[in-house]
């Protein structure tokens, strides 16, 4: 193991609040290199750099044979139902592993598996050339949001963050306006600079909050997408007529189908840029410790680097 992140599932996990297996080793977005393999693997050697898919399907379910793998009836995750990254080794089945180019460093390494998750999101959203896009929430994957937001062609992007220094790195990214919904109104500001709303809006902060906020700021005819990951117990008001009427579209985000190759494409080619983030970064007996600073949300990213 040489570079493994931490996430809000890792600490709804911690808290007792999400589905996993205890006692289980957490930790779902990790690099390293390989040390030994099985007698049956070939796609990979000792010595090997590598970055681990957590999410492993069946293959053979109703799901997975209709080319939706990642709602695979029997879907488990290394560091969620099986032993993960926060280690100093891991266990890791060969179809789940991808080479890590020379270029791309363990720590930007940790971040393919949000980043895969990310370019999902996106792709849901389908942004056309011009559209304006809001996004809710500053944190890793907000800014990574706004990177691949860029990409995709949006004509403006408005980025909603409380926090000063998530703020700032959002302005050092390619957004075009950033609001503090502390202080200012978040509906009138796009109002004012939108037509009647935003075309796309994608939630990435997981509260109750935001994700009715997402509802007032799309245009009729717009696409939400629900990034976030809300407490499960978490309800929003909507009336029919608000979908009805505007003729609205909203979808969740779920993990990462057929996008992991992508996102490390995107980092061996540069396209992605980490440097900008506030990470912070923990030896693997400083969990706890790493495990709060990112619950009390004091960096962009926290990573356990094991033998630091």
């Amino acid at each position: 193991m040489k570079a493994c992140g931490i996430c809000g599932t890792d600490l709804h996990i911690f808290d007792g609040t999400a589905n996993s297996n205890p006692p289980v080793i957490l930790g779902h977005e990790y690099a390293g290199t390989v040390c030994e393999v099985g007698s049956n693997v070939s796609r990979f050697k000792k010595g090997d750099r590598v970055v681990v898919d957590p999410n492993i399907n069946c293959r053979h379910c109703y799901y997975c044979r209709h080319g939706l793998v990642h709602f695979c009836e029997n879907l488990t995750a290394l560091g969620v139902h099986i032993d993960g990254g926060f280690a100093e080794y891991s266990v890791v089945p060969e179809i789940q592993a991808y080479k890590l180019q020379d270029n791309i460093p363990f720590e930007w390494g940790a971040f393919v598996e949000p980043l895969s998750c990310s370019i999902h999101g996106v792709d849901l959203a389908n942004i056309q050339v011009g559209d304006t896009v809001v996004i809710l929430g500053a944190g890793a994957i907000g800014l990574m949001m706004i990177e691949l937001v860029s990409f995709s062609g949006a004509g403006k992007i408005i980025v909603v963050e409380p926090e000063e220094e998530r703020r700032e790195i959002a302005r050092l990214l390619t957004c075009d306006l950033v609001i503090d919904p502390i202080e200012e109104d978040v509906r009138d500001i796009t109002m004012k600079n939108t037509y009647d709303g935003a075309d796309v809006v994608i939630e990435c902060a997981g509260t109750p909050g935001t994700a009715r906020l997402a509802l007032d700021l799309i245009r009729r005819g717009g696409k939400i997408i629900f990034f976030g990951v809300c407490d499960k117990d978490v309800e929003i008001n909507i009336k029919p007529k608000e979908i009805y009427y505007t003729e609205l579209s909203i979808k969740g985000s779920f993990i990462n189908p057929y996008t992991f190759s992508r996102a490390i494409k995107l980092l061996s080619l540069g396209k992605i840029d980490f440097s900008k983030f506030n990470i912070m970064r923990f030896p693997l007996d400083e969990l706890l410790q790493a495990l709060e600073c990112h619950k009390e949300r004091k960096a962009t990213k926290t990573l356990l680097i094991p033998g630091s």
